[in-house]
């Protein structure tokens, strides 16, 4: 490389004094999050008309460029870590994961095979295996048998996965060599996640193959409503191949029944999905674990550290019963990615695990999360999250305006003011145009609904309490 072109890069020394001042930032930003507004206040294409219409020609010193994160991009973001966000679900970061994604970045491993970075690949497996017994799943999930465990991006590259392994089972490998036909139907309860409908468009399943099972009063899925439906299938000359329970559904956090969708599943030879997205991180403390309790009869099963667990997007957890279902679903190999150690069968290659080739060093940064917390720092966290929404939903119900809309049984509080869907979609905007704090909403019984989801990795009782007070201060305005 001439010398020309080697100048343009930044120095070593450059990167220590840019790095500090990058450092220096994200330490100041989480120190005067809680002041910032939580929803972001602009209009659209206000960031756009703020930015140069032409790229530069020359490079730009860094501070310069530190500087416009302040100036044009900082007043667009929706702050995510505020402990005054309360939308969605909680997509926490912390220390320690920040750290350990900055690692990850700069060694830049790709590792889609376990020769492309043996530690990238066999500390993801060991951190696998590790959360196994920190979860209490079962241990048909360990790598050390059948099972095993694997990274993905999110729940919604999870459910895919297993929907695709799930199809092969059903139609003997036949679907990936000759496609799928129309006949394979899948299942999910009406409350599930959408990304289980996008799914069944990619696999070729087809969206009028997918069956929304009806719900009970307390909007789990109905094991005899599932039944029927299998068995209304399967007289229509079509072939059940996949079902999808939730455990913590997105709306309400709704907890299917784990063992009785098993069973038929095991009877029917139908191929089990589990959904714990933000809820699985509960099981962490061995009080909350009932909400597994069935997992044994599942074949996939996935959950989030980046919603509840404190590791930064993104962060999916997926483990198979059978690795080689999902490997014989997903598996290529071109002349390119032949080598000595997978030709041996005594190494993982990752990229047979999930959709892409390519894979980030994503256990890094989980890896850095559990040693710094451990065990009984993490379970503190969640049952501090839990106490302070049981601790909402009893102020709800003390207040005769306001009514519970659904169970809260862990961090989410699903709440409503009685006096109708306008009133409550008003309470709404008023409370995230305030900055004060952000909800989000659903529909319940067709009821326009309010949720509460606790997670944040600094909301305290403060927070809470300020919510409640400014939710109150709007209520009594309308």
């Amino acid at each position: 490389m001439s010398d020309e072109a080697s100048r343009r890069h930044m120095t070593i020394d450059d990167f220590r004094r840019y790095g500090r001042d990058a450092i220096d930032w994200i330490a100041d930003y989480h120190r005067d999050l809680e002041s910032l507004p939580v929803l972001s206040q602009v209009e659209p294409g206000a960031i756009r008309r703020a930015l140069p219409e032409k790229p530069p020609v020359e490079g730009e010193p860094f501070e310069a460029i530190l500087d416009d994160v302040d100036r044009i991009l900082l007043p667009g973001i929706t702050h995510w870590q505020s402990p005054n966000f309360f939308a969605f679900f909680p997509s926490n970061n912390s220390g320690p994961s920040i750290l350990g994604e900055l690692l990850s970045a700069g060694l830049g491993v790709q590792g889609m095979l376990w020769a492309t970075s043996p530690a990238c690949t066999e500390l993801e497996t060991h951190v696998l295996d590790w959360l196994v017994g920190m979860l209490g799943l079962p241990e048909q999930f360990l790598s050390s048998g059948r099972g095993g465990g694997v990274i993905q991006d999110t729940a919604s590259s999870a459910s895919l996965c297993a929907l695709v392994a799930a199809r092969e089972h059903a139609s003997g490998g036949k679907a990936n060599e000759e496609g799928c036909d129309g006949k394979l139907a899948a299942y999910c309860s009406n409350q599930a996640h959408s990304s289980i409908e996008k799914a069944v468009k990619i696999a070729g399943i087809g969206r009028r193959n997918l069956r929304a099972i009806e719900t009970d009063a307390e909007f789990r899925m109905r094991p005899d409503a599932l039944a029927e439906a299998i068995t209304r299938d399967r007289r229509e000359g079509k072939i059940p191949c996949y079902v999808c329970a939730t455990v913590g559904t997105t709306s309400s956090t709704a907890m299917d029944p784990l063992r009785a969708i098993g069973e038929i599943c095991r009877r029917e030879g139908i191929w089990l999905h589990v959904d714990g997205a933000m809820a699985g991180t509960a099981a962490i403390c061995p009080e909350f674990r009932w909400i597994q309790e069935g997992l044994e009869l599942a074949d996939s099963y996935c959950f989030n550290p980046h919603k509840w667990m404190f590791t930064n997007f993104d962060c999916d957890c997926f483990w198979v019963a059978d690795r080689a279902s999902l490997v014989a679903a997903l598996g290529i190999l071109p002349e390119y990615l032949r080598n000595r150690a997978s030709a041996s069968g005594s190494v993982i290659d990752y990229r047979d695990w999930q959709i892409p080739l390519g894979r980030r060093f994503r256990a890094l940064k989980l890896w850095f999360v559990i040693r710094h917390y451990g065990l009984e720092g993490l379970r503190a966290l969640i049952r501090r999250h839990v106490e302070l929404a049981q601790t909402f939903a009893h102020w709800v119900t003390e207040d005769p305006r306001f009514e519970l809309a659904a169970p809260a049984p862990l961090n989410l509080v699903c709440f409503r003011l009685r006096a109708g869907d306008e009133a409550n979609q008003k309470l709404l905007d008023r409370l995230n145009a305030s900055g004060d704090l952000y909800l989000t909403h659903t529909r319940l019984n067709d009821r326009m609904t309010l949720r509460m989801s606790i997670g944040q990795t600094h909301t305290e009782l403060r927070h809470v309490e300020r919510a409640w007070r400014r939710i109150r201060e709007e209520a009594d305005r309308l």
